[in-house]
């Protein structure tokens, strides 16, 4: 680092002023602070920040000023208390800014949180008390910052890339806001397309998912009529099983920096995987890695638990036996390098809902509560189960994202006596929507790109005012030892009810299950998804130690679709993207449209949450 003049000149950066240096310090330390002790610890050096940030403000002042360090206090406080009244206070970090209009009205404009800069909820109240909601993506991130001028009559203030528009879609004889409400749209554009209305709207769901849910809700016993259907019909219904070939060396088309899984055997593997992969013409080497076609940084491996090593079979742990069946069932798995890529999180349009589990027992208060959080409803915010359409130039893949609400909670064992009964968590665009809860096997991604997984537990919370997106589901299949550097299965992988591993009523656990992994090798860090066709949890676990992976988690289970996977490349005529789906199964659970199937999340609105990968900028 060089000084030069009155500025500082950091090697590969821009020039920076020394305020602009001294601001970003504390900004580092500020947030350094919030992930070791929670906002309480950090007062004083904000109140310093807030002073140098004043005098700052001329150069990068856009957008709601921030929360000062009293509201942030009291907002977390907030946001750690037992319950909560409405979503809107998990979102500890928001910023909100209020104008009264000229007619004797008031507006209120939030930014649920900052530092993601997607999600804004205007609040306009008339003179007469009439109160609407509404609730905006933003159309470009990155670029645009919202506030509200301050004039006799306020607008929406759009700022960025050194332009400034105004706007002020409730006025008027027919507001904008009016005619983007009813458009039946689930993202409706506004103020010039800079800023989209999200609508709430009715996700697609299939036959088979409708008829199950319908059993659930309306006929008594429902829920074990649906085990009686799946241990039916479902068991070992998408089995899938290769017909092997003689080996052959096809090194061109692995990746180094993954390397090959661990297995006793390495035959070719003639699968009905549905992704297009370079080199492969004669099947795939079990355990190797192929270069998916038309991306950079994607790669496809096909394996069955039946080949992996003995010494990883005989690691010990909690993994039971493997029976033939499982022994040669397909798994399908791929891998992302994250320094390509960039992941995000979506809620469908009613699951996971926000109620209570009918699964773990309730006492005292709890029975007065509509939900374990303190609500049930996610108004006035919008879930409308849909890739925001300014973020379809850079979609690569998505993949359904866990359990419902009613199947992500603990009936047996332990965790079912505690916690509520330990509903899994979710968090969107920096929004908690149900609260992470300690013990859970955690996806998350921070504001600055981060893509981490872990077992949540009490001091993790210091990381929640820097979390764009989590999801947990269930418990941990396995972990890295960061002592000793072994991959370790799970403490419940074996255990039906501790676990909370559904399957048949019976324990009989062997089933179609969908899971995603993190490995870190050389420097680079790839996220897996992984799809078994018909495995029991430990199985699953075998797969992912024989792939080095540093932590597993399972996702949701049973059908295609509720373990779907896309992998996406833009059309040629630019317009849109073409599908490829990991199995040929899930293509069966996109929805029609124009007289043709689209895929699922993307381009149609879906009743299922789900986890996506953009290419980065």
């Amino acid at each position: 680092m060089t000084h030069s003049g009155a500025h500082l000149v950091l090697p590969g950066a821009k020039r920076m002023s020394c305020a602009d240096v001294a601001y970003r310090i504390l900004l580092r330390k500020t947030e350094d602070n919030m992930r070791i002790g929670g906002l309480r610890h950090w007062a004083g050096l904000a109140a310093t920040l807030a002073v140098i940030s004043a005098g700052h403000a001329t150069a990068v002042a856009q957008g709601i000023p921030a929360a000062d360090t009293a509201a942030l206090t009291a907002q977390w406080d907030r946001y750690m208390g037992d319950t909560v009244p409405s979503v809107v206070d998990f979102a500890p970090m928001r910023a909100t800014m209020e104008r009264v209009d000229g007619a004797g009205g008031s507006l209120r404009l939030t930014s649920l949180h900052p530092g993601v800069n997607r999600w804004y909820l205007l609040e306009t109240t008339s003179a007469g008390g009439a109160a609407r909601a509404w609730h905006f993506e933003n159309g470009d991130a990155k670029a645009w910052k919202v506030s509200l001028t301050d004039e006799a009559d306020p607008q929406l203030l759009i700022e960025g890339n050194g332009e400034r528009h105004t706007c002020a879609p409730w006025a008027g004889d027919v507001p904008e806001l009016t005619s983007a409400a009813n458009s039946g749209l689930p993202y409706a554009p506004v103020c010039g397309g800079r800023l989209y209305l999200r609508n709430r709207v009715q996700g697609s769901k299939t036959n088979r998912e409708a008829v199950s849910d319908f059993l659930r809700s309306n006929v008594v016993f429902g829920d074990k009529l649906v085990n009686l259907i799946k241990g039916t019909f479902f068991e070992d219904a998408f089995l899938e099983n290769s017909a092997f070939g003689d080996a052959v060396d096809d090194t061109d088309a692995q990746v180094a920096a993954l390397g090959a899984a661990n297995l006793a055997r390495t035959p070719v593997m003639r699968t009905q995987m549905g992704l297009p992969v370079e080199g492969a013409a004669a099947g795939m080497q079990a355990g190797s890695w192929y270069k998916v076609e038309g991306s950079e940084g994607v790669f496809a491996s096909v394996v069955q638990p039946g080949l992996v090593a003995d010494e990883v079979m005989r690691s010990g742990g909690n993994a039971n036996g493997l029976d033939g069946t499982e022994r040669n069932a397909d798994v399908y798995l791929v891998a992302f390098d994250l320094s390509r890529y960039e992941i995000g999180y979506e809620l469908g349009t009613d699951h996971p809902n926000l109620g209570w589990s009918s699964r773990p027992g309730r006492s005292g208060n709890d029975y007065n509560l509509p939900g374990p959080d303190g609500f049930n409803s996610p108004a006035p915010l919008v879930r409308n189960g849909m890739l925001p359409p300014s973020l379809l130039p850079r979609v690569v893949a998505a993949w359904a994202g866990g359990f419902k609400r009613d199947h992500g909670a603990f009936r047996f064992g332990d965790y079912a006596g505690f916690n509520r009964g330990h509903h899994y968590g979710f968090l969107a665009n920096g929004v908690t929507f149900s609260r992470l809860r300690t013990n859970l096997a955690t996806f998350y991604v921070t504001t600055d790109g981060e893509v981490g997984m872990k077992t949540w537990q009490e001091a993790d919370n210091a990381m929640i005012p820097d979390l764009a997106y989590a999801r947990q589901n269930g418990v941990t299949v396995v972990a890295r030892d960061p002592e000793t550097g072994a991959i370790k299965v799970g403490d419940r992988v074996s255990s039906w009810g501790g676990g909370n591993w559904s399957g048949s009523a019976d324990a009989q656990l062997r089933t179609l299950r969908s899971g995603m992994c993190l490995r870190e090798t050389d420097g680079r860090k790839f996220l897996m998804y992984a799809y078994f066709s018909s495995v029991t949890p430990s199985a699953m676990a075998r797969v992912f130690q024989a792939y080095d992976c540093d932590y597993a988690m399972l996702l949701d289970m049973n059908s295609p679709e509720l373990t779907y996977m896309a992998y996406f490349q833009q059309n040629t005529r630019g317009d849109g993207v073409t599908g490829s789906h990991l199995s040929r199964l899930m293509k069966d659970s996109d929805p029609y449209l124009a007289g043709g199937q689209v895929p699922r999340f993307v381009n149609f609105s879906d009743n299922r949450d789900f986890i996506y990968m953009l290419r980065k900028d």
